[in-house]
């Protein structure tokens, strides 16, 4: 039984770490970050393959008209993935809380991600969690990394050095 639930997320992943306590506190640093399950956003990925092209909006009229520009929706395209990753995120969040009892959500989310799952959080606050957002993108850190920088913000308890 963990009290935390931490998530990390950013557009293509989200990992999930649950802070435990050590089995023996004496001979072990406590409490320990430890790592759960990630979740990858393959239509992301495989989104990427679709836009041969990196530049939008424009192209050359035949015969040497002038230019003309078009939009083909890439943005709108990138969005509705991510909003799909979010809701997929949000169902991994409710499923590790109610197994492992968690009653604080830690959600750490990059900029375009906060968008897509910040208002969805409304609906686990409801259901009695306390849910602590941070807007940094920390899905490359180590465990301890993260570990730091949640106790100094002061989210979670420091780790207690033998």
């Amino acid at each position: 039984m963990s009290h935390y639930l931490i998530v990390l997320v950013n557009r293509s992943m989200a990992r999930f770490f649950t802070l435990e306590p050590v089995e023996f506190p004496e001979l072990e640093s406590s409490p320990r970050l430890t790592a759960c399950t990630e979740l990858e956003n393959t239509e992301i990925r495989d989104g990427q393959e679709i836009f041969a092209d990196s530049k939008t909006g424009r192209g050359a009229a035949p015969q040497g008209g002038g230019v003309h520009g078009y939009e083909d929706k890439r943005d709108k395209h990138l969005n509705e993935l991510r909003r799909r990753f979010a809701i997929g995120v949000l169902n991994q969040i409710q499923l590790l809380a109610s197994t492992k009892r968690s009653r604080i959500i830690i959600l750490a989310a990059s900029a375009r991600m906060r968008r897509f799952l910040y208002p969805v959080l409304d609906t686990l606050s409801r259901q009695g969690y306390r849910i602590h957002k941070l807007s940094k993108n920390m899905i490359n850190f180590s465990p301890k990394k993260i570990h730091e920088y949640l106790a100094e913000n002061g989210l979670i308890p420091e780790q207690k050095r033998v």
